[in-house]
């Protein structure tokens, strides 16, 4: 399989770091989003990512930008990957329309953290064409790539996206479709005791975080961590660990929930665990 032509749907954090990447590899990259002026927004963060890069020897953003194309609708390309939101419906709906707009011989790869790929993979007619390519946040800076076999996968697509996931510089790690996969099967917990810890008067935010830094020797504590993630994305992916695995440990915190009905995500709403600028 040769993938040349790579459609990203979705601009946000994940997608643009994709779209960032893959076209730094020499791809050509269309990049799309349903929601007005995200592509725009994304193609902003590339730039000012390419350029940061630069300043410590990386690829040239005159060479990397004219590679990313906007584009208004699902379009024809050799693979596509999905980075929306972390909705199984909305990522469901989204794969079917993919199935119907690209070549049958294209894969559709999504970039989820938690939802089953088996599920993504038989909302098309295409299954076997079907993979879960988990990059990690900042993409451009991290090397792993969780590639996830639905039960229907074939052997030629997860030996081709794992040549490429190296081909983009990146380490391939092999997981089945379980729910959380192995990364967030782990993170996720870790995330969560620590927002307990937090809770139940144990430390504060800056306690708790220094000593998985220096204590663990993690380059970010779990609450900035959940920060950068977001925290509704956190919870997304405990519910699905919950539902999926039917173990009341997974289930989220009653203080992450609060915080994101109080409209705390982290980073991108300017405050969660800490306040932002």
């Amino acid at each position: 399989m040769s993938f040349d032509r790579v459609l990203v749907v979705g601009a946000g954090q994940m997608g643009a770091g994709i779209a960032q990447v893959v076209a730094a590899s020499g791809r050509e990259v269309l990049l799309h989003d349903a929601l007005p002026g995200a592509v725009g927004r994304g193609l902003e963060t590339i730039e000012r990512s390419l350029g940061k890069l630069h300043e410590k020897g990386g690829p040239d953003p005159e060479t990397v930008l004219p590679r990313i194309s906007a584009v208004d609708a699902l379009t024809s390309a050799d693979l596509m990957i999905e980075a929306i939101v972390e909705d199984p419906e909305a990522k469901k709906a989204l794969f079917r329309s993919a199935d119907e707009a690209l070549p049958a011989e294209a894969v559709l790869a999504s970039n989820t953290s938690s939802i089953p790929i088996t599920e993504l993979a038989a909302a098309t007619s295409r299954p076997e064409r079907v993979i879960g390519m988990h990059f990690f946040n900042p993409v451009p800076m991290l090397a792993l790539v969780e590639v996830i076999r639905a039960e229907q996968t074939s052997d030629e697509t997860a030996e081709a996206i794992v040549a490429l996931a190296r081909d983009l510089g990146k380490t391939p790690a092999e997981a089945n479709d379980f729910p959380g996969f192995v990364s967030n099967r782990i993170l996720m917990p870790f995330i969560n005791e620590a927002a307990y810890a937090l809770m139940e008067g144990v430390a504060e935010p800056e306690a708790i975080d220094t000593v998985a830094r220096l204590g663990f020797a993690h380059p970010m504590g779990p609450l900035a961590l959940a920060d950068l993630i977001g925290l509704d994305t956190c919870v997304a992916i405990m519910d699905v660990l919950h539902d999926g695995l039917g173990n009341p440990k997974y289930a989220p915190c009653p203080l992450l929930r609060r915080y994101v009905a109080a409209g705390r995500l982290g980073r991108k709403s300017g405050r969660g665990f800490y306040e932002y600028g």
